[in-house]
């Protein structure tokens, strides 16, 4: 079940509400006890034979952190820590990664038996959850969680339990006991779900046509502009389809009480690629610089350590991203990029003119994410060819023609809306001697718009039921 579902916008959603709200359920442990049969619930729509892996999850990482507290002696501490570490790879290793390696070992061995097991939804995220609260509660960040209803709460909350932001226990453990419903919090959090429903219905869905079509022709049949339109549509697909998700998530969030921290801000303006990284998957990035670039000793001591430390956090991103090696080469494509902006060309870059910079960027972004998209690493290099018209397949045929005219719509608004277009508004009615009344349409016109937005959304998802969901995968 994903957000942008029939059945999860007119059944699971409705009812939750109406139960979560109901007045004789006000104590907040109730409504955690609701939230959290729910959360169990959405989860089981994944496949329910696949329920103790969450509840294993819940276990370990609440006795591992009971144990990890300062209030123990530091021996158990440091095992506890080491346990949920070692418990919690495991798990994902086990679902995500034991089937790529029996692949490969069975191409070298013949005889060994290859492995496939179904990937239970969100186990990325919630296994980066429990790591995160343990060696919080280790280093004396938070206290140790006593309530074992309360962990399993943080753990398995459905909002962003598919495919995030990265919640840490810090951000929401005041939010677990004590947090505050209100109209302003339901109103903004409706707001923020159906602007993030628009962008993976409306925008999101239609760049999945023109990629998953590009992406899937044959290559002697793809040409130049063909190949660029394919990578084009594949940047604007997962930027809408992922950071419209993370929008949803942070929306229930709201209505529920929630703060969640923002997961995107306006990636695709960044002017370097260390910029970019600041801005896509926020949380992601800051726990990979928190729980290992750092501990790894970041950019302290020498220039090869530091070479070390970049290359193991972004392999270690990108084999995160999936079981595949492709996604090991998009992680060490990016690697070599911010240590070339670090000690090669990053002093030169800062002194070029900004519209520069940032076709530097966005020119490696695109790059980056063919790495990302492509089916293997055979793809990869077929597509480069032909992006640089070294494969003789032409430079324009009629399919970019024909998406160009069909898409064209979608095309020009995915751009404008990648842009920080609240900023430049609010920038244009400060200026104006009219600031009061711009404020006053701005203020009531995002409800209406927010409104107007969602209605076509579901407009559009009865009549074409065409709705892929990329971060599955994860």
């Amino acid at each position: 079940m994903v957000f942008s579902s029939f059945t999860f916008l007119f059944g699971f959603f409705p009812l939750l509400l109406i139960i979560y709200f109901f007045p004789p359920f006000r104590k907040r442990e109730v409504r955690n006890g609701i939230l959290l049969l729910f959360s169990l619930a959405f989860y089981s729509f994944g496949g329910w034979r696949l329920m103790p892996v969450i509840f294993l999850s819940i276990v370990i990482n609440y006795i591992c952190g009971r144990l990890s507290d300062r209030e123990q002696k530091d021996a158990l501490r440091k095992m506890a820590v080491a346990g949920a570490i070692v418990c919690n790879l495991l798990l994902l290793f086990v679902f995500k990664y034991l089937g790529f390696l029996t692949e490969n070992l069975h191409q070298l061995f013949p005889g060994v038996p290859v492995k496939e097991l179904i990937l239970p939804i969100g186990i990325s995220f919630y296994t980066f959850q429990g790591l995160s609260y343990v060696i919080d509660v280790f280093r004396g960040e938070v206290k140790a969680e006593r309530n074992l209803f309360r962990i399993a709460l943080y753990i398995a909350l459905f909002p962003q339990l598919v495919a995030g932001p990265i919640v840490r226990y810090t951000t929401i453990a005041g939010e677990l006991r004590n947090r505050q419903e209100s109209w302003e919090n339901f109103e903004q959090g409706v707001i923020r779900f159906l602007f993030g429903l628009a962008k993976k219905v409306l925008l999101a869905n239609s760049f999945a046509q023109i990629a998953d079509s590009i992406f899937a022709q044959a290559s002697d049949q793809l040409s130049t502009s063909a190949a660029w339109l394919g990578v084009v549509a594949y940047t604007l697909q997962i930027y809408f389809d992922f950071s419209g998700y993370s929008d949803m998530a942070i929306g229930l969030g709201r209505i529920f009480g929630f703060h969640f921290l923002e997961n995107f801000n306006y990636p695709y303006i960044a002017i370097s690629i260390k910029d970019f990284w600041r801005r896509w998957h926020i949380s992601l990035s800051t726990w990979f610089r928190d729980y290992v670039y750092i501990p790894l000793g970041e950019n302290r001591g020498s220039k090869g350590k530091h070479l070390r430390n970049l290359l193991i956090v972004w392999g270690l991103t990108g084999f995160w991203h999936g079981a595949a090696w492709t996604y090991l080469l998009w992680g060490i494509y990016y690697a070599v990029l911010l240590i070339g902006e670090r000690y090669i060309w990053g002093e030169i870059l800062g002194k070029l003119p900004k519209v520069v910079q940032h076709v530097y960027a966005l020119f490696f972004i695109l790059i980056g994410w063919l790495i990302f998209r492509a089916v293997d690493i055979n793809q990869i290099f077929t597509f480069f060819a032909i992006l640089f018209g070294a494969a003789g397949t032409g430079a324009w045929d009629h399919q970019t023609t024909y998406f160009l005219l069909e898409f064209r719509w979608e095309l020009i608004f995915g751009v404008i809306a990648s842009l920080p277009l609240k900023h430049y508004i609010q920038c244009l009615i400060d200026r104006n001697k009219y600031q009061k009344i711009g404020n006053l349409l701005l203020n009531w016109g995002k409800p209406f718009l927010a409104l107007l937005l969602g209605g076509l959304s579901i407009l559009s998802l009865a009549s074409t039921g065409y709705n892929p969901f990329i971060y599955f995968q994860f």
